[in-house]
């Protein structure tokens, strides 16, 4: 058993939109009506001194910010130190109170150098509570980090790598292999995101969209025969496809005004369902159709063991292009680079051991906390064991 069916403007394929991701204004066109483009080919070139400029201000912020977060190390160490240095004040205070205490007994010192004394420790004491908070401060803002992963650091790279796509994107190349149509876009215009440019024909993914009436689905299924020609070449030409698809609804069901069958004057009209048909490629390159062309369309039902409608198991692509993948090649190259060119000092990681006393100032940036306060142990220790007994420090 065979069906039929001859309907106008049944040639159908992917048509791309070639639209712009960024603003600019056209410089060049590469391409024109009827002309046979490849993938990746450039099209349209816009005007791309704004984005250099951005991308020259990129540079310029993420090498600056290098440089800043290094003094944010700096100023960690430099707090250390500063707590090691008011807590030696502190055990030197300690001790003149101490022996000031011992000899103002004996009428050696007088009374008011012994509670200067005594104030000193207040103020010795309140001054490393301070440089312990200050430190605490410059610690939170270089926590578990390194300088190519500290937070400023990746947000200006993370700016700068979307600099770089921005200038890649001003080169609008093609997406898919195929055929140049309704080009708009002119030389001189000012373009936006979203903007339609021109339109992509790839014809080496045509399909036949044949519309069956409703009474002739009956035994249709995916998978039959199906034997086409063209208006174009004749009946000389006979093209072999397989059903693809069926519709899930009518023509007029998704049309822009569709039918109000509930009025009370409506008239039945027989309904046409799309039916796709896949076509030999080899046979479409042997003799190349164009969309929108009559094709008759006549498919064998005799085996109807294949299912109405299609049940594909797993999601795949239907349609890819690989030409967005490396828009930010090199960017990863040129931030390292900067960051590199831009470390003026020796930044160890945080695990670093305490260097030797001639090791470079740079490098005794991080210590641990057991290192950080040995050399304070070690300078008081002594003296706590030698004053024990001594009276407690004034309040």
């Amino acid at each position: 058993m065979r069906v039929r069916t001859r309907r106008k403007r049944s040639g159908k394929s992917t048509v791309v939109l070639l639209t712009t991701r960024v603003n600019g204004t056209v410089s060049a066109i590469r391409a024109d009506h009827t002309q046979r483009i490849q993938v990746g080919q450039a099209l349209v070139l816009l005007d791309s001194t704004d984005a250099r400029i951005a991308l020259e201000q990129a540079k310029a912020r993420l090498a600056k910010t290098v440089r800043e977060v290094q003094g944010l190390y700096q100023t960690e160490a430099e707090q250390e130190a500063q707590v090691s240095l008011e807590q030696a004040k502190l055990a030197q205070a300690k001790i003149d109170y101490r022996r000031n205490h011992n000899l103002v007994v004996r009428n050696s010192v007088s009374v008011e150098e012994f509670e200067h004394s005594g104030t000193q420790v207040d103020v010795d004491q309140a001054n490393l509570e301070l440089a312990e908070h200050h430190l605490a401060a410059a610690r939170a803002a270089v926590a578990n980090t390194e300088l190519a992963n500290h937070p400023q650091v990746r947000l200006e790279a993370a700016n700068l790598r979307n600099a770089c796509i921005a200038l890649r994107r001003t080169t609008i190349r093609a997406p898919v292999t195929g055929y140049v149509d309704k080009r708009s876009v002119q030389v001189g215009e000012r373009v936006s995101p979203g903007t339609p440019l021109m339109a992509i024909i790839p014809l080496n993914q045509l399909w036949v969209e044949a519309n069956f009436k409703e009474s002739q689905l009956r035994n249709i299924r995916n998978g039959q025969p199906v034997s086409l020609t063209s208006d174009l070449y004749g009946g000389s030409v006979v093209y072999h496809g397989r059903v693809i698809g069926l519709g899930a609804g009518t023509g007029s069901a998704f049309a822009v005004l569709p039918p109000q069958n509930a009025t009370g004057n409506w008239i039945k009209v027989v309904q046409r369902v799309p039916v796709r048909i896949g076509l030999n490629p080899k046979e479409v390159d042997a003799h190349p159709l164009r969309i929108g062309l009559s094709m008759e369309a006549t498919v064998d039902t005799h085996d109807r063991s294949g299912a109405v409608l299609r049940a594909d198991p797993q999601p795949r692509d239907v349609y890819v292009t690989h030409v967005y993948q490396d828009e930010d090649k090199g960017a990863g190259t040129l931030i390292s680079r900067i960051i590199k060119d831009n470390t003026v000092m020796a930044l160890p990681t945080r695990a670093t051991s305490p260097p030797t006393s001639g090791a470079h100032p740079a490098q005794r940036i991080h210590f641990s906390d057991k290192d950080r306060v040995k050399t304070t142990r070690r300078m008081t220790a002594d003296l706590s064991r030698s004053t024990q007994a001594d009276p407690p420090i004034h309040d």
